[in-house]
């Protein structure tokens, strides 16, 4: 390399999933050259299902008109901005002022660099749970903000130890980053959670960031914290329709706050895209005026889903919540599948069974570790694979198991 890369990115590792997809399609090249089956990957929460085929015909008819095509505006357009508002009053109870405290997003991922980008100086704090989604902290890193991390433990419901909290220093923590239902463990929201997230946020004078994606899947009552009095002095809202609209790879997402806030993460938003194809926005329009109907059926295929990989839990001795929201399954590795683990005796509990499904049974299961030191000893089966899909791993797994007594 001709030059040295900036020192911040010594500060992070290329993510963890783009690592082990390239690793899978090794294995994958090798298996198929010798007439063998392809890992099946359980890994990744990416929804398989069609999206509504309102949004489908929307982008289509958008991308035939040839005045669809041009640069867009940086705020989207107002009918989108409107139908995130609409959805945001009719499934959480919140009422939002589409022209000033919405920003549509390519995707709610780039929020987390975006909104640490405009919040966030070198040396600032950030809370960060552990476990979660790793992004929070490469995010934070890329800032150099000053990461703190708070624990979720199983013992705690999953959620933040409050007086923990309290008891920390928290001189100069600007944003905590919050995630319900819980990615990975499953723990859904409550009124009582968001009420203690805003009363905290308040008090300390920090910007609470709930990333909120999983919030219809496996939950029948949707909660926004932003329904809490007081919310919008301090909180602000990630949320997408790559889950419960079935539409990951449209990358369509929105951040909902006070004006201010909007106005500083448009500021940094602006330099970075040119906004988004409007085809695309138009078709987010059409999605997010499904009723109920759509989501009681996404429902109902999760929970078929939820009760399978349930099996392949049970099959494996991992204890697991079989009533968790979001489209994981979170499991606790049990002293039964000792003798089902391979690797580096350095490595955890759930490192080790992760590695032992992937070269032994072919079968690919997210270890916990990758969220952090309180997801050592847990893995995590994703949902988004059809039924045949999970049957099927779980026979690879159970061959492999009897294999190797």
């Amino acid at each position: 390399m001709i030059i040295k890369p900036a020192k911040r990115t010594e500060s992070v590792q290329e993510y963890y999933f783009s690592r082990k997809l390239k690793e899978i399609a090794e294995m994958n090249a090798g298996r198929i050259a010798r007439g063998e089956e392809s890992v099946i990957n359980l890994g990744i929460g990416s929804p398989d299902g069609m999206p509504p085929e309102e949004a489908v015909e929307a982008l289509c008819e958008g991308a035939r008109q040839p005045g669809n095509h041009a640069y867009q505006s940086y705020v989207g357009i107002p009918e989108l901005r409107a139908a995130f508002a609409g959805w945001y009053r009719e499934w959480y109870g919140v009422e939002l002022d589409p022209a000033t405290e919405i920003q549509p997003l390519v995707g709610s991922k780039e929020a987390i660099l975006l909104i640490s980008l405009a919040f966030l100086d070198k040396g600032d704090k950030v809370l960060v749970p552990d476990p979660g989604y790793p992004t929070y902290s490469s995010a934070s890193r890329l800032v150099e903000a000053d990461i703190i991390t708070y624990d979720l433990c199983a013992e705690n419901g999953w959620w933040p130890d409050f007086d923990a909290l309290e008891s920390m220093d928290l001189d100069g923590v600007k944003i905590m980053w919050t995630n319900y239902p819980n990615m990975p463990t499953g723990t859904a929201a409550s009124e009582e959670l968001y009420a203690r997230l805003v009363d905290f946020g308040r008090r300390h004078g920090i910007l609470i960031c709930n990333d909120n994606p999983y919030s219809f899947i496996l939950n029948d009552r949707p909660l926004s914290v932003l329904a809490q009095p007081g919310s919008k002095e301090c909180c602000l809202e990630l949320n997408s329709l790559s889950k419960a609209h079935n539409m990951a790879g449209w990358r369509i997402g929105m951040v909902a706050a006070d004006q201010q806030v909007i106005s500083e993460i448009l500021k940094v938003k602006s330099q970075m895209d040119s906004g988004m194809f409007k085809p695309l926005q138009l078709a987010a329009v059409q999605a997010l005026s499904q009723g109920p109907e759509w989501f009681s059926k996404l429902n109902a295929e999760y929970r078929r889903r939820r009760v399978l990989a349930g099996e392949i839990f049970d099959l494996l001795g991992v204890e697991y919540d079989h009533d968790s929201s979001g489209m994981f399954l979170w499991g606790k590795v049990g002293q039964s599948a000792s003798g089902f683990r391979s690797g580096d005796d350095q490595a955890s509990s759930g490192q080790r069974l992760s590695d032992w499904l992937l070269y032994e049974a072919g079968v690919f299961i997210t270890p916990g570790f990758i969220f952090g030191k309180n997801g050592e000893d847990y893995i995590r089966i994703s949902l988004c694979a059809k039924p045949e899909v999970l049957k099927r791993a779980a026979e690879k797994i159970r061959r492999a198991m009897q294999v190797a007594e």
